[in-house]
């Protein structure tokens, strides 16, 4: 198989099963000729006057008379300000993942009576509560609302509940977007129209049985998500010079590869508009497909493994910090499993690091007293006293198993293979730096400090956290080696080496595989069916459990090294 070596592609789409219309008027043009109830769900951080007046106004010019209620003046402000506002002496920087249900903003039953001609819309988060005869769902993928506040423009409404006060990165990541996507979840093998308002003058829909057939077919071949790259204080240059982001706020810190939650898929025709929808629904409407039956058993439809990229080449040190240990997850936040994390050095400028555990002499009451008095005074930390350091070298896999301090140093591309729960860095130190506003930026180093693994230190660090790779099993002109495998850690890390004379088989096995280009021009991905999916360097791929036996054939004419991770068998 000869493939020509092609450049990162910002942009991967998938044949929809379906037409992608654009435009409110083409989208009405799909309703009954008959009196309806009309609801129009989604997310709170979306313009939903506008949208309610793109919809009602292509209705009236088709001579169809509309009536609007818009969903929010029903929220109950009693259950607003209980399940939806944080308390004064709330944690100020994490909440427990919200239980609540959208039915609960509400004072019982939502009710609204019926029209006997033309159509009643009922838009906002909640609408299809109401027993509608049609159900769409607009959808602005999370990263809008994420930009939105981080950059400080906060608009009111982009919080649940909470349409009249600016928004809150809190409330969105622990309240708005569990309950926002347990009701769409709930929705989806019954939504009618999925409207994508990116443009918001001029939505991308697609029929709801065409969104279900989409996903049906994408489960069960190898499907890449839409990736981008957020902007923070550390961030680096790599990704805008090496894969061609243009950065929002000048650098690419952040390169969301494949973090479920996010995740967005496109799909379309081969030009034209596309339709991004939620990498998520691929496991709530076909889990034993896409997950497996065992990891379907053990995780529902939580998709456990994120893999993204932290580039700090050009940019600055990560903060000192680790992640929550299990029962105090569970506890605390509300996850039933933990934010275990692996770095994969994929490109390091000479000299850089990667900080991990801590010293055989770390005195830990001496390192709280210095974290402390820096977060208090602004005194510098001399982390590395503290915290042991290692080279950076391109194809080393570190292992960051939860309550381990860490920290990717300048000049580094790390691709960040972990769980899922993405949400939770506890912050020892964060080298003085300030926001974009010029305040301190957060520590949250008592949660760290309650998280600290004290035991793993010195040479244990080493042993068990540095490993070198280890020949699982190898055919002719490649091999498999294990990278990382722990005991408390649930998925494991391997890596294909071919050198460029023939093809490596695979099985998925029942089990998702997540495939990453870390070196060489990239493979093709050949399904038992006769399918091909090409995969360039430093792009991401997920093979669902029920593609079953593939090979990856590699391209171009030097070796070609791929990441692999998968849940390992229980």
């Amino acid at each position: 198989m000869h493939s020509e070596p092609r450049p990162y592609e910002r942009n991967p789409r998938y044949p929809a099963a379906g037409t992608v219309v654009t435009g409110w008027k083409d989208a009405v043009a799909t309703l009954p000729a008959r009196p309806a109830v009309l609801a129009l769900d989604g997310p709170a951080a979306l313009d939903w006057n506008e949208a309610a007046r793109g919809i009602a106004t292509a209705l009236r010019e088709q001579s169809v008379e509309a009536a609007v209620l818009d969903v929010r003046e029903r929220w109950s402000p009693a259950a607003v300000e209980r399940l939806c506002v944080p308390d004064a002496d709330t944690d100020a920087f994490f909440l427990p993942l919200a239980e609540f249900e959208m039915a609960d903003l509400f004072d019982g039953r939502l009710s609204v009576e019926r029209p006997t001609s033309g159509v009643l819309l009922v838009f906002g988060p909640g609408a299809a509560l109401c027993s509608p005869d049609l159900i769409w769902w607009a959808d602005l993928p999370k990263r809008y609302a994420e930009s939105a506040v981080a950059s400080q423009t906060l608009p009111v409404g982009v919080n649940l509940g909470r349409v009249d006060v600016p928004g809150e990165l809190r409330s969105l990541f622990y309240t708005d977007w569990p309950v926002t996507d347990r009701h769409r979840d709930a929705l989806a093998p019954r939504i009618d129209r999925w409207i994508d308002v990116q443009e918001p003058q001029a939505p991308a829909s697609l029929d709801g049985e065409a969104v279900r057939a989409t996903l049906a077919g994408l489960a069960q071949q190898p499907v890449r998500t839409r990736p981008y790259f957020n902007s923070t204080p550390w961030g680096g240059q790599w990704a805008a010079e090496k894969l061609g982001f243009e950065p929002d706020n000048g650098n690419t810190a952040l390169g969301y590869e494949l973090i479920a939650p996010e995740a967005g898929v496109l799909v379309g025709q081969d030009t034209g508009a596309l339709v991004e929808l939620p990498f998520q629904l691929l496991c709530v409407l076909h889990p034993e497909r896409f997950l497996g039956a065992d990891v379907h058993q053990r995780y529902g439809t939580s998709f456990p493994i994120r893999f993204d990229y932290l580039d700090t080449v050009g940019g600055g040190n990560l903060s000192l910090h680790c992640h929550p240990q299990e029962q105090y997850m569970r506890e605390n936040f509300g996850w039933s499993y933990t934010q275990h994390e692996t770095y994969y050095v994929t490109a390091s400028d000479p000299g850089a690091l990667v900080f991990l555990g801590l010293r055989q002499s770390t005195d830990v009451d001496v390192l709280r007293k210095e974290v402390e008095a820096s977060a208090t005074h602004g005194t510098p930390l001399r982390v590395e006293d503290h915290v042991q350091t290692f080279p950076a070298d391109p194809g080393q896999l570190f292992m960051i198993p939860a309550g381990t301090p860490h920290i990717s140093g300048a000049g580094n591309l790390v691709l960040e293979i972990s769980a899922t729960p993405y949400l939770y860095s506890l912050r020892f130190y964060d080298w003085l730096r300030r926001s974009a506003s010029g305040v301190p930026r957060p520590l949250s180093h008592r949660h760290a400090f309650a998280n600290l693994d004290t035991g793993r230190r010195g040479s244990e660090v080493i042993e068990d956290l540095v490993q070198q790779p280890r020949l699982l099993r190898e055919g002719a002109g490649w091999r498999e080696e294990v990278l990382g495998a722990l005991p408390e850690m649930f998925y494991v890390v391997h890596r294909f080496v071919l050198d460029g004379t023939g093809p490596a088989d695979d099985d998925t096995e029942g089990r998702f595989h997540i495939l990453n280009v870390a070196a060489g021009d990239g493979v093709v991905v050949e399904t038992a069916d006769g399918r091909c999916h090409d995969l360039a360097f430093a792009e991401t791929l997920t093979v669902p459990a029920a593609v079953g036996s593939y090979r990856l054939h590699p391209v171009g004419a030097r070796p070609v090294q791929v990441v692999k991770s998968l849940v390992a068998p229980s």
